[in-house]
């Protein structure tokens, strides 16, 4: 039996020490790249069910100069949660 609805509350995203069009940029990336891991069927038994995460610390990332720089960055972190998810 699929899953047919995922609802994912994000209170606050903290973007510390970014200008302005990176961290839009971030939140940008990270909004669409979450939506697409979470939208994909296959993984969804490993992280589908009902629990709350208070802080899900991610680690250290890479984090490279301008707006590219700032999708990758965002991307990357968003993979992150869902890894941070699955455990």
């Amino acid at each position: 039996m699929g899953v047919s609805r995922i609802r994912v509350n994000i209170e606050r995203l903290v973007l510390r020490g970014f200008a302005q069009p990176e961290a839009k940029a971030i939140a940008k990336a990270f909004e669409l790249q979450l939506s697409q891991v979470l939208a994909e069927g296959t993984p969804r038994n490993d992280w589908a069910r009902p629990h709350r995460t208070p802080v899900l610390k991610l680690g250290r990332m890479p984090m490279e100069a301008g707006s590219a720089g700032a999708v990758r960055f965002g991307t990357r972190m968003a993979r992150a949660v869902v890894r941070g998810l699955k455990t």
